[in-house]
């Protein structure tokens, strides 16, 4: 059992990262820590791991939690076995085991004789075969550093594991062994993740804010349909407001006509009453304060909803205030833009694929390329971009613009501030309150326009790498998308899976997440 009470965290620049955060896990529950980017998600599961200390509140953990983290390199200096955290208790068997028994090596094995046979087990069940445990982390993909951590839940046997994104680098098979693990095991999980065929698999969904940990009793499937009910509601409840607001200026103007229209009435009987000019003026400026007291009135009235509609309106999710507006006008639904033959490539004097591959792209086309890690994709890529050329085989390629996003949206420059950066795609001589005003479309407000890029962070890279396609003269006729939802949280997925379907030209797309393939429309498949 986990209780967390009270819990907060503050960065080491003073900024209060989240505060009051209260957390009951009960043993076997197996729940889904959600939210968006930036409210603190994998920093939570830190502090319940131990690796980060809370700025305040207390922990309640019966046992020693296990931690899956996101692998960012951090790791490359250990070797698998210093990683796994089990070096010491192997070189204590493999002492014992060679005669040298003392006290020492007893101690640090602990009486764990099957510390060897487990490691060799969970290795090979997560397609790590023959790995040389003292090797460097550095020389291992980000798929087999993942599953290095994985393998550490059978050989450490806890009844808490942590899990950081654990997907994110994993290929097909890799992910289907993470379902069958998440789906099998006794231990108590919590998950932070965007990869929703997995959320699907957990039985609660906690979702992260300002606000603290609300709860949400069912799997992601459920925890989206409460959402968009809320969603729906708080629309309902601004047009409801936009309406009174409509209502109340309607109002407002008739009864300044009725009351003008009664004010000259007014003045022409006192005129031809031949009322003194004193008393004329008297009356007037009766009618003038009566006029103001009605402005004030209504005022007042505009402005108090005007409130309660901005108010509601700072609360719409990010992706119902955005607009995308893709230039398609010169994009051409059926030209063939690519055409390969019997075409392969090589390294080190080895054909990368064992069959020689033949396909053609036309504009227009939704295709998924798919593979295993290390199965050829990015190469394939680069041949299609035009940057590598088969060794065997022929490619047709017409004239096309063509645009590669990798999944850390590496054509953002980093030495950049952010208007600088979409200033850089404006071939059409946009002015700058026009620049400007796209960035705000994109959820840039004037407060992030001199932030440095390289501040940004993974679903603030997305945006803004939107933004700047819509600021280019013309779309591109190919989007070649590499892993684009690697790094975001769902609801920058939502936000780049909306873009993509206002987007009319050819997509390219490297993922393994099936559920964001079927949300853009993927029609065709290249498997490698």
């Amino acid at each position: 059992m986990l209780i967390a009470q009270n819990i907060s965290y503050i960065h080491p620049n003073k900024d209060l990262l989240f505060d009051n955060i209260n957390l009951t896990v009960n043993d076997h529950d197996k729940i889904a820590l959600t939210g968006n980017n930036g409210t603190g998600k994998s920093t939570l599961l830190k502090v319940i791991a131990g690796v980060l200390s809370p700025s305040g509140g207390q922990f309640y953990v019966n046992s020693k939690p296990y931690y899956v983290p996101q692998i960012f390199g951090q790791y490359n200096h250990l070797t698998i076995a210093q990683a796994l955290g089990i070096e010491e208790k192997l070189n204590a068997l493999n002492g014992i085991l060679t005669g040298n028994t003392t006290e020492e090596n007893f101690r640090v094995l602990n009486d764990d004789w099957t510390i060897e046979d487990r490691r060799e087990q969970a290795l090979n069940h997560w397609q790590l075969h023959g790995l040389d445990l003292t090797q460097k982390m550095e020389k291992l993909s980000g798929g087999q550093k993942t599953k290095v951590f994985l393998a550490g839940i059978s050989i450490h046997q806890p009844e808490l594991v942590l899990l950081d994104e654990p997907s994110n680098h994993l290929d097909v098979s890799g992910r289907q062994l993470l379902y069958d693990f998440i789906q099998s095991t006794a231990c108590t999980l919590i998950v932070v993740s965007h990869d929703r065929k997995l959320l699907n698999l957990l039985d609660t969904v906690g979702e992260l804010s300002k606000q603290g940990i609300t709860m949400y009793g069912g799997n992601y499937d459920f925890y989206a349909e409460q959402k968009q009910i809320k969603s729906n509601a708080l629309n309902q409840d601004i047009q409801n407001k936009e309406k009174a607001i409509r209502k109340a200026r309607e109002k407002e103007r008739e009864t300044l006509e009725r009351q003008q229209k009664l004010d000259a009435r007014g003045k022409k009987k006192q005129e031809k009453a031949g009322v003194a000019r004193i008393m004329m003026n008297t009356l007037r400026n009766g009618a003038e304060n009566s006029t103001s007291k009605i402005k004030t009135v209504h005022a007042e009235k505009i402005g108090n909803i005007s409130q309660e509609l901005q108010e509601l309106r700072s609360i719409l999710p990010g992706i119902d205030k955005m607009k995308f507006g893709f230039d398609n006008s010169a994009l051409h639904k059926g030209k063939i833009l690519f055409t390969a033959k019997n075409i392969n490539f090589s390294y080190n004097n080895e054909l990368l694929w064992n069959e020689d591959l033949s396909f053609q792209i036309t504009s227009g086309e939704r295709i998924a390329l798919k593979g295993i890690n290390g199965s050829g994709k990015t190469s394939l890529i680069k041949l299609i971009l035009g940057t590598l050329q088969p060794i065997k085989g022929t490619v047709y390629r017409a004239d096309n613009k063509s645009v590669y996003i990798d999944q850390d949206y590496s054509l953002i420059s980093n030495d950049l501030t952010v208007y600088e950066q979409a200033q850089q795609f404006n071939d059409a001589a946009l002015q700058e309150h026009e620049i400007k005003i796209r960035l705000n479309r994109f959820l840039f407000t004037k407060e992030d326009w001199d932030k440095p890029c390289l501040a940004l962070s993974g679903g603030e890279r997305m945006r803004l790498m939107l933004c700047c396609l819509t600021i280019n003269n013309q779309s591109p006729d190919i989007i070649i998308l590499d892993e684009p939802t690697n790094n975001l949280d769902i609801q920058n997925i939502d936000i780049l899976t909306n873009a993509i379907n206002e987007y009319q030209g050819t997509l390219i797309i490297v993922s393994h997440d099936e559920r964001f393939l079927e949300d853009v429309n993927t029609e065709h498949t290249i498997q490698l």
